[in-house]
């Protein structure tokens, strides 16, 4: 027993004799490295930062003299990436994305407490459908939702600086042309075109049917053979610039908190869930949980957290749906659907 004590004895100061000289080895590498003495805690990671710090200051002048007029920085955040996390994420910056990204804080109870981001990959818009588009508005439909929406639409733009204005900021003025459409019908589409005017009529759409004699004393140039009968728009028809509408919803979006991102979104990270349906069928069910927006020219990229996806992508949304496989699970389930837009340039 007492070879066994004086065994712990001798292995516990053999232990000690260790610790001592690790402690010593750390406090020299400490001191050699700058620290001003071996501490632990906070006040060391405050020291070891500043003395980082201090060392990048002196290569970011190194590098500033050796390459004088240049504005490349060493080290520095890209203050163009967009944030880590959202509650909203808007794929598509064109005049849809930005109306969303309006609509969604407009109806928030609290203001601030929804992050919304919106995500255009193209700053100069040369090919987004709303700058190539003709800006025209018509309540000429078959369908009554699409009458009530253009409806509403026409009252939002005639009343647009009391939705869009923003304080300080000149007026909005989206130089709207006020100019009925005009549709014309031969004896085969006649009946069509006197439906779709009972239903415009009803939905409340100011239209009117002119017969060949009255069109051609209203618009004396237009050719007349053939044609059986005519709709004419009487208000709320036009068209407006469609890039002063874009800005002005960008406008107001961003003065209430939108986060705006030059970026394009390349991959989504999600996780799966298998369901079953009413008839037994299983499915994938895929649940977003963050979108990678990568930086335009730079293989940057910044991962940002969120809730929810809008896609409005425009003429570019299938592409996007891609991504998460839409189109190509199983040809009789909705997955199997492939999104119908694509572009025709």
């Amino acid at each position: 027993m007492l070879t066994w004590r004086r065994l712990n004895v001798n292995l516990r100061t053999v232990r000690g004799l260790f610790a001592s000289k690790r402690a010593t080895q750390e406090h020299t590498w400490l001191r050699g490295h700058g620290c001003q003495s071996l501490s632990t805690g906070r006040p060391l990671r405050n020291d070891f930062f500043r003395d980082l710090e201090s060392q990048l200051e002196a290569m970011r002048k190194k590098v500033a003299d050796a390459l004088p007029g240049s504005s490349w920085t060493l080290f520095e955040t890209n203050p163009n990436l967009p944030p880590e996390r959202a509650d909203i994420v808007i794929v598509g910056g064109g005049v849809v994305g930005w109306s969303i990204a309006y609509w969604l804080k407009k109806k928030e109870r609290v203001r601030g407490g929804m992050r919304v981001l919106v995500v255009e990959k193209d700053p100069t818009y040369s090919t987004a459908s709303t700058v190539l588009s003709a800006g025209g508005i018509r309540q000429q439909f078959s369908l009554p939702e699409n009458i009530h929406l253009s409806l509403a639409s026409a009252d939002f733009i005639r009343n647009i600086n009391e939705h869009l204005a923003v304080l300080n900021k000149d007026p909005v003025d989206l130089q709207f042309n006020h100019a009925g459409y005009l549709f014309l019908a031969n004896h085969d589409v006649a009946h069509i075109m006197e439906e779709n005017y009972s239903i415009q009529r009803n939905a409340g759409a100011k239209v009117s049917l002119l017969s060949p004699t009255q069109l051609k004393e209203k618009f004396p140039w237009v050719n007349t053979e053939g044609v059986v009968l005519a709709s004419y728009g009487l208000e709320n028809e036009g068209w407006f610039d469609p890039w002063t509408l874009l800005n002005a919803f960008r406008r107001k979006a961003i003065s209430m908190g939108v986060i705006q991102c030059h970026g394009e979104v390349t991959g989504f990270k999600y996780t799966t869930n298998v369901m079953t349906t009413v008839d037994g069928d299983q499915m994938d069910f895929k649940r977003i949980n963050s979108v990678k927006v990568q930086m335009p020219n730079s293989l940057e990229y910044q991962p940002v957290e969120c809730a929810i996806v809008v896609n409005a992508a425009g003429a570019f949304s299938a592409k996007l749906a891609e991504m998460l496989g839409i189109g190509f699970g199983s040809k009789d389930s909705m997955a199997g659907i492939p999104l119908p837009v694509e572009p025709r340039k």
